[in-house]
């Protein structure tokens, strides 16, 4: 397969393979995906230092780092572009070290993700910036199921159909941020 071929993955199958991904792939992501920026990073570390359970499971989970947009009628969902990952890194060493597989955002990401992404054999995947309109036709589904007092940064459960993706950073440290 070449690296211009497009991949059709499903959510469930990335504990399986994303350590088979490899920087510049496109991938098409289908399947489950949750969406969580840095106020609800904080609260789910701080329901963790608690003993609490996360409000979804972490082992080989997904997460969009996304605020949409309430969604117009008619549709499942808003406006549902990338926001900036390197946000997330101070929380994101211990999701990974917990069974977090997949992140989706935009930019780059420290030193201490990417390490904790080749100890735990995960994938970044870039979505296009500015395009959250488009993105937004790739999901299917949306259900707000934590912190719902965040507005459009509560935790919602995304269905995914076919959303494109290029592999930023892969399970081996290769990137194409650099």
């Amino acid at each position: 397969m070449s690296d211009m071929d497009e991949i059709k993955l499903n959510t469930s199958e990335l504990k399986d393979r994303a350590k088979d991904l490899r920087a510049g792939q496109r991938v098409l992501l289908s399947g489950t995906a949750y969406t969580s920026r840095d106020a609800a990073h904080k609260r789910i570390t701080e329901m963790l230092d608690r003993g609490e359970e996360p409000p979804y499971s972490l082992s080989g989970a997904a997460i969009y780092y996304a605020g949409p947009t309430p969604a117009p009628e008619g549709m499942p969902i808003g406006s549902c572009g990338p926001t900036t990952s390197a946000r997330m890194d101070p929380y994101t060493p211990r999701f990974l070290d917990l069974g977090l597989r997949c992140m989706i955002g935009k930019g780059g990401r420290s030193k201490e993700v990417i390490e904790a992404m080749k100890r735990n054999g995960a994938v970044y995947l870039c979505a296009i910036g500015g395009a959250g309109a488009l993105a937004a036709k790739c999901i299917t589904g949306c259900e707000v199921i934590a912190f719902e007092d965040l507005g459009c940064e509560s935790v919602k459960k995304l269905t995914l159909k076919d959303f494109p993706l290029i592999v930023g950073i892969d399970s081996l440290g290769g990137s194409i941020l650099q």
